[in-house]
């Protein structure tokens, strides 16, 4: 059994940078890529930003220059650093890992976490 579990959301003000962390846990052979999604009300889920085992990253293009994802294998974490925040990157922001067991590979999702921007 393998859980992601978000932390590090909140209200911020606009201009204003909030950090996320997403911890795997559980029965965990590899990690490859893990990236970060989010999803605002009325809209679909859509990619903000991965990274690989070996640190290549890849951003939309709405976050590129503000957003920068790293992760710490020794951890299991991902992290997201949110600058220079904005209305429109208000949503619930979801982590997502691919993960190898010694059985099987298989995409894992976290809970959510809430990112609110006021202006």
């Amino acid at each position: 059994q393998v859980q992601l579990v978000e932390s590090g959301g909140g209200l911020v003000q606009a201009g204003g940078s909030l950090r996320l962390s997403c911890a795997a846990s559980g029965t965990i052979f590899r990690i490859n890529a893990m990236g970060w999604y989010r999803q605002a009300p009325g809209k679909q889920r859509e990619l903000v930003t991965t990274i690989t085992s070996d640190d290549y990253t890849n951003y939309a293009d709405s976050v590129k220059g503000r957003f920068t994802i790293s992760r710490d294998n020794a951890k299991n974490t991902v992290y997201l650093q949110m600058n220079s925040l904005k209305p429109e990157d208000t949503a619930v922001y979801y982590c997502n890992a691919n993960i190898e067991n010694y059985n099987y590979t298989s995409n894992y999702w976290g809970q959510g976490t809430q990112v609110t921007v006021s202006s």
